[in-house]
Formats: C-alpha cells, structure tokens, sequence
C-alpha cells in the first residue's frame, strides 16, 4: 500500500471520528465472513459504523484527532459511534449471540479510555430514545395524579355546594 493512500485511509478515518461520541476497539478473530456480514449489518441498523484498519493507522487516526489512545495489538475494528450507548448494545447483543465474539479490547468514550466492562455496562443503560420515553411517562404520571387529585376536589366541592345552599336557606327562613 502506498503512502498517498495510507494517509488518504487515516483522512478519512480521521473525518468518521469527528463528532464520534465513542470508539470501541474489537478483536473480530473467529468471525466469519458471515458472520462479519451480520455484524456489520446490526452496526448499519444502530447508526454505527465499524471500520477494519490495520493498527498503526487506526491509532495515526485517532491521535490525530486529539485523542489518545491505547496501542493496539492484533486483528482490530473499530467503532465509530455518535450514540455509544446503541453501538454499546449492539456490540454486546451480537457478542452474546456469538460466542462472546467479536470480543471487545477497549475503547475511548467522551475521550477518556475505557475497557470492555465500562462497554458492557453502558449497554445496560438505556438509549437516549428510551430514557426520554421513560422521563416523559413519568412526567406524565405525574400529571395524571395532579390532575386525578383537582377532579376528586372538584367532586367534594359540589358533594358539599347543596348541603351549603341548603344551610343558608335555613338561616334565613329562621
């Protein structure tokens, strides 16, 4: 490979990586080909991509882009997430599925490195589109109680408004 398009290669890596919320490192030894396929597919439906590079360029790319990363050793894909937490889980969900492969080396996220047990807990965190769900039902339970409570005075008000009408009648009949 020449020089021209090695650096072409880690441009364009480098241009992937802006914005990323998290990068994930991962040894893919023992998949195949399609099994490669499906995970890459799952990748595309996450909004995630997943580049295999070889490792000197993948870190050229990356500690070009500000960040530091850990060296490298091995078979490697990388993870480019804008949503760590979906890419966190796809990675995790395909892994169960296949015998705990592609296995996970570690990763960046937010810029700081992380190891694959910090991967394996961010995919128990909800999404961002799950967690605005679950803030917005409460939101709303809450108000359905609010709203439950200004029926059931109402109903007291007008339980009590005639036996109200009722006394002043006698007040002033008397």
């Amino acid at each position: 490979m020449k020089r021209t398009d090695k650096e072409e290669l880690v441009r364009g890596l480098k241009k992937k990586m802006e914005g990323a919320d998290a990068l994930y490192y991962t040894d893919f030894t023992g998949l195949s080909v399609k099994n490669m396929t499906a995970l890459r597919r799952s990748f595309r439906k996450a909004g995630v991509e997943y580049v295999v590079i070889k490792n000197s360029l993948a870190l050229r790319a990356v500690n070009e882009s500000g960040l530091l990363a850990p060296k490298l050793k091995g078979p490697t894909g990388v993870v480019i997430a804008k949503d760590a937490i979906s890419a966190a889980k796809a990675l995790t969900d395909f892994a169960k599925k296949n015998e705990d492969r592609p296995s996970v080396k570690g990763g960046l996220y937010e810029g700081a490195e992380i190891d694959a047990a910090t991967v394996k807990k961010l995919a128990l965190m909800p999404t961002r589109d799950e967690a605005l769900s679950m803030f917005l039902g409460y939101l709303n339970s809450v108000l359905s109680g609010f709203a439950g409570v200004l029926d059931a005075r109402k109903v007291q008000l007008e339980a009590a408004a005639p036996a109200a009408d009722n006394a002043t009648e006698n007040v002033s009949n008397g």
